[in-house]
């Protein structure tokens, strides 16, 4: 689909606009980090161009046809500026020259960099070839034909090429998504599954190219050893039962020899290696073209390699030269060397080995040539076991008792381990790796978004032509017998390939040799610059340091790790042990290619747009479904532990590792499943057996946007114990336009704490005019779809009756009405700054509960939930409940025992009997001084002559007979006790004034008492003192209904017709909050921690205040108090 665009000059005509450099602004102004600020700082990934300098961000734009959009100039740049810029786009080339940048920038002036200039032969082609043909086809393709046989060997090769031409698929969308740095695989995958997949899958990969290495340098002492100079051997075996110890600890002394020398090249400086990359592909190249010129050739002049056979045993060349048992000399029969191996002497008449003696020796061709019709007999396996005698079948053997034991010391070719299927393709899997090797160098490309993918899959597809037709070539040309004989012991201890290349056996040899040292140097380059890369990411902490190294950026201690994990391959020392090892961690790579790009096809996600069409999710997952399968193929116990150790590094970064945005596709995926998730709750509410308090926690913050109580957070811990959902809100008063910076910083505050805390969930920080709007606002959008909370955690507002905070009390109200509205929960904790945070322990104790009305079980399921943390494990569990004179309290403890028993839940039981009683002349002081106040309250909405009646008028009620003389100067000031919810030490008696008078009207600042009046009730005072002191409480407790006087004040009796004038309502809701109060102190004052039921406002709004003082007075001389109130639902149910 075509799209036109149209660009329309708005220039007056005839008007030439200057030519100055058009500006180039910064596309993000926050430092190139996402949109909540994180990220990993690297302006390349979140800008949409990288050229951008400092100095060009502060132009701005002169001309007066866009003075309409002159305020959005300042963060988002022109459509003119950001053409010139994408226009003006160079990357830096990458590779060996991958440090080149950080060089420029330590400088003061940087260096001029051309443009790269490689195209899709020579920058992705060729390398993929290199890195695609190694060791394996020069030293086991023949071996595995041999044993596979051509039907069995073309399916495995024709897989594993499947499974690289897939993933190659996956990577060229991936590839040509954006520009790929320096990092190659890890980077595509790490930019889109994420950093935790990004760090395990570039490990893994790093450790795949680090055991390739390995497995190079042990084909390059094979090779060295085996058919160049086999004298070199420092160990010897004494007899044939100790050749292949002898043979590992070669391989372990020289492999570290030669590990050291390649390490030591890399270190000295790539160029060199760099340097001779082109000689090492060129030997590869001509060892290719020599093998299919030996095909050719052998079609009408197949090479002379004899083989001896005995029966149908195949004989090792390595003891005797002529294939007979005798020979003429002159007109004489004589032993040959033969002989005298099988025999005990080497006269006729000596003893010989039974199969000897019955069966003939034959010579037969080793390389008959494509002509031979050889094909028919290579088709299908010949699996062996392991120190058995390679045979070839259909040749006449007598073959001798079954109990016959074999000699190991005898001339035949034994196989040298068991061999089967999925062990062949583990060790043929590492010749079909190194396809990222174009996408390494996407930085030297001249048009990487079109090399990549058609060099890979050019590549991919000239290596799978070429394995493909070697099989065939291979079981059309070699006998069976020589393509089993994996170290060419019969013919004469030639490389097998090479006995087929033309001209010399030679050419695949050498060229074998110095190909297999050009890979494991390679890959010693290689290795260190991923982890380097890896590291410089910052996503594994305890890997930083492997992203330092020399001044120009050489990764010296990474080259140093690489090379001691490449010392254990070679102490492994076997190359077809080392070969599943590296297949494992190479197709893990690959089968994360393969998910990354899947995920991002079906996610859809706005930002993938490759330019590669070719590809499609199926291939991808088919991809992936290839790769895993060949994992357990190869090998599934080495599959299990290379998926143990990705698992291990994914959980290492997600728990220690740096956070970082990348715009990952997990993340995408992520969000896909929680919308699925979320339209499947909106189905309906929970049942009761799924229920869980889902928190909104109300807290507050300071000045300097902190938490004023913490222990909310640590008692939200110590409740979800990182269950459900918990949302931590808090309000600030102010325009958003004005307050967002406060909201950032307290947003960042709450989520440190929650941090600290271990709170696992989401902060919401609002702002509005008022802070009773702005809770109801968090009550009402909290959450989102069927995620919402239904439970609300709030603090009781302890100073509410100061002067300042005189709203505070009416919008504690307002919240309960809301969450009662709204069917929330609501769980109110005072003297929170008593309870106590995580690292604390109670190792003694109970959580009480007083269950005085059905809530719908809270009160059941909160302690239950408390004891499932270490702070509450060890409290015990009480219930109380209240018996009124009309219940049978013992029927009553029984029921309630019976109820927790089927709740599976266990407590100790208590019925508490309250009585009737008269109501003690404590209570009604309480009430009237609480509506004393409860009037005073009412006079600051009042005008000030108003104010002075209203006062005057509740003075004289009050009073009584008392009169005052100045009105206008009337001071009311009520001295009463203040009890600071968490201060430890308790104040013995502070006198806080209530003042009204011309100039500014007050309320009292805590809870009022009953009061005591002055002597000289003909005399108006000008201060009339209303004292009620802790001691004074407890006199009038313990004296009960009887009336109170004391020297100096009035009596008590005086007071009752005030008594019979209030309001007998709020006098009965006083006398249940003391004698509830006075039972709750009784039983549970000793308690870590009081529930009890939180009784609902007022329905009549006039009765507000004196809601928050009953409830003061219900929950007095306790020191940490849940007040609970359920929202309207069962919670907890007895079945299962």
């Amino acid at each position: 689909m075509s799209r036109r665009f149209t660009v329309t000059s708005l220039s007056p005509v005839g008007h030439q606009e200057p030519s100055s450099p058009r500006p180039h602004l910064d596309p993000d102004p926050r430092g190139c980090r996402g949109e909540d600020g994180k990220g990993d700082g690297n302006p390349k990934e979140s800008s949409p161009f990288i050229n951008s300098t400092d100095s060009e961000k502060g132009k701005e734009y002169d001309g007066k046809n866009m003075a309409l959009f002159e305020e959005e100039m300042d963060t988002s740049p022109m459509v003119s500026s950001l053409l010139s810029g994408l226009a003006n786009y160079t990357n830096l080339p990458q590779g060996s020259r991958e440090h080149e940048e950080a060089e420029n920038n330590e400088g003061g002036k940087k260096k001029p960099v051309q443009a790269p200039r490689m195209g899709t032969f020579m920058g992705v082609y060729l390398p993929c070839l290199q890195n695609i043909f190694g060791v394996i086809l020069f030293l086991r393709l023949t071996w595995v034909v041999g044993i596979a046989g051509i039907m069995e060997s073309f399916c495995m090769v024709f897989i594993c090429c499947s499974c690289t031409m897939l993933t190659a698929i996956s990577m060229s969308a991936i590839a040509t998504n954006g520009v790929v740095p320096a990092g190659g695989s890890y980077y595509m995958i790490s930019r889109s599954l994420g950093p935790e997949f990004g760090g395990a899958v570039g490990l893994c990969f790093y450790l795949g190219t680090t055991f390739a290495g390995a497995m190079y340098i042990l084909g390059t002492i094979e090779i060295l050893l085996a058919y160049i100079f086999p004298a070199m051997a420092i160990f010897k075996a004494e007899d044939a039962s100790g050749e292949a110890a002898a043979l590992l600890n070669n391989m372990r002394v020289y492999g570290t020899c030669v590990l050291t020398c390649m390490a030591t090249v890399v270190f000295v400086g790539v160029k060199y290696v760099n340097k001779f990359a082109l000689v090492f592909l060129g030997c590869v190249i001509l060892s290719i073209l020599a093998i299919y010129a030996g095909v050719i050739k052998s079609a009408f002049d197949p090479p002379n390699f004899p083989i001896c056979l005995l029966g149908n045993r195949t004989l090792s060349r390595h003891g005797f030269d002529i294939c007979a048992k005798l020979a003429w000399e002159g007109n004489e029969t004589v032993t040959t060397r033969l002989w005298g191996l099988f025999c005990s002497s080497r006269f006729l008449n000596a003893t010989c080995d039974e199969y000897f003696t019955r069966n003939n020796v034959t010579e037969i061709q080793g390389i008959p040539g494509a002509a031979s019709g050889l094909i028919k007999e290579n088709l299908w396996s010949s699996y062996l076991t392991k120190d058995v005698i390679v045979e070839k079948h259909g040749m006449p053997s007598t073959p001798l008792a079954e109990a016959t034991p074999l000699n190991l010391d005898q001339p035949y070719v034994f196989s040298d381990m068991t061999s089967y299927f999925t062990l062949l393709v583990g060790i043929y899997f590492p010749s079909v790796t190194g396809i990222m090797a174009g996408s390494n160098r996407s930085g030297d490309l001249r048009d990487a978004q079109k090399s990549i993918p058609t060099g890979t899959i050019l590549a991919i597809a000239t290596t799978s032509a070429v394995y493909i037709s070697s099989v065939v070539l291979f079981g059309a040309c070699i006998e069976g017998v020589v393509l089993r004989d994996k170290f060419g012991e019969a013919v004469n201890g030639n490389l097998v390939v090479g006995t087929l290349a033309w001209p010399s056996p030679w050419v695949i040899v050498i060229g074998s040799f110095f190909s297999t040292c050009g890979a494991g140097l390679q890959s010693l380059t290689g290795a260190p610059r991923l982890l380097q890369a890896i590291s410089r990411d910052g996503i594994v902490p305890f890997l930083r340091v492997f992203g330092h190294g020399k001044a120009n950026g050489e990764p010296t201690w990474a080259l140093l790790l690489t090379a001691c994990i490449c010392e254990i391959g070679i102490l492994i020392a076997s190359l077809d042990e080392v070969a599943p090892i590296l297949s494992m961690f190479f197709l893990m790579c690959y089968m994360f290619v393969n998910l990354a790009c899947a995920v991002q096809t079906l996610l859809r996600t706005p930002n993938w747009r490759p330019r590669f069409r070719y590809y499609h999710w199926t291939l991808s997952f088919l991809g992936m479904s290839l790769c895993l399968a060949l994992m357990f193929i190869c090998s599934w116990y080495y599959a299990l532990v290379a998926m143990l150790i990705a698992g291990l590094i994914y959980k290492y970064i997600e728990y220690r590792g740096a956070e970082k945005e990348w715009g990952d596709g997990i993340r995408g995926l992520s969000l896909s499943a929680a919308r699925y998730a979320l339209l499947r709750l909106e189905e309906g509410p929970p049942h009761t057996k799924n229920w869980r308090p889902q928190l909104l926690v109300l807290v507050r913050v300071d000045q300097d946007q902190n938490v004023v109580h913490p222990q909310l957070l640590s008692l939200t811990s110590q409740l979800k114990a990182g269950k459900g959902l918990t949302i931590v809100g808090s309000v600030l008063e102010g325009t958003f336009l004005d307050n967002h910076p406060q909201a950032q910083r307290a947003e960042e505050s709450i989520r440190r704490l929650m941090e600290a805390e271990k709170v696992k969930g989401f902060c919401q920080v609002v702002i509005s005019s008022n802070l009773r709007d702005g809770v109801s606002h968090l009550i009402q959008s909290g959450g989102l779809g069927g995620l919402q909370h239904n439970t609300v955690l709030v603090g009781w507002p302890r100073n509410w009756r100061q002067k300042e905070d005189h709203q505070t009390w009416r919008n504690f109200i307002e919240l309960v009405r809301e969450t009662t509205a709204g069917h929330l929960a609501l769980l109110v904790t005072k003297n929170v700054s008593m309870f106590p945070g995580n690292p604390e322990r109670f190792s003694e104790g109970s959580i009480d509960v007083w269950w005085i009305v059905h809530d719908g079980g809270m009160l059941m399921l909160l302690p239950f939930l408390l004891k499932h943390h270490k702070v509450w494990r060890k409290c015990k569990m009480r219930i109380f409940t209240v018996a009124q004179m009309d219940d049978n309290s013992i029927q009553m403890k029984k029921d309630l025992t019976t109820f927790l028993y089927h709740l599976r839940i266990t407590a100790e039981v208590e019925v508490v009997e309250m009585h009737e009683s008269d109501i003690s002349a404590y209570t009604y002081e309480k009430t009237l001084v609480m509506e004393q106040r409860s009037q005073i309250l009412k006079q600051m909405h009042l005008t000030k002559n108003e104010r002075e009646r209203e006062i005057q008028s509740i003075t004289d009620e009050s009073r009584g007979s008392i009169r005052r003389k100045n009105p206008a100067n009337t001071r009311l000031r009520l001295n009463v006790p203040e009890e600071s919810a968490g201060d430890s030490e308790e104040k013995p008696e502070e006198e806080v004034q209530l003042i009204h008078d011309q100039s500014a009207p007050s309320f009292p600042s805590s809870s009022p008492s009953p009061g005591e009046e002055p002597e000289g009730g003909e005399a108006a005072p000008e201060k009339v003192h209303l004292t009620w002191t802790k001691d004074k409480v407890v006199a009038e407790k313990n004296k009960g209904p009887s009336p109170v006087s004391s020297e100096g004040i009035k009596d008590f009796f005086s007071m009752k017709p005030e008594w019979e004038n209030l309001n007998q309502s709020n006098v009965r809701r006083m006398h249940t909050a003391v004698r509830l109060n006075e039972a709750i102190v009784k039983k549970s004052q000793d308690a870590k921690l009081v529930l009890l039921n939180m009784p609902g406002p007022p329905r009549n709004r006039k009765g507000d205040e004196n809601y928050m003082e009953f409830l003061e007075v219900l929950t007095e001389h306790l020191d940490r108090v849940m007040l609970v109130r359920g929202g309207g639902r069962e919670v907890i149910t007895i079945y299962s």
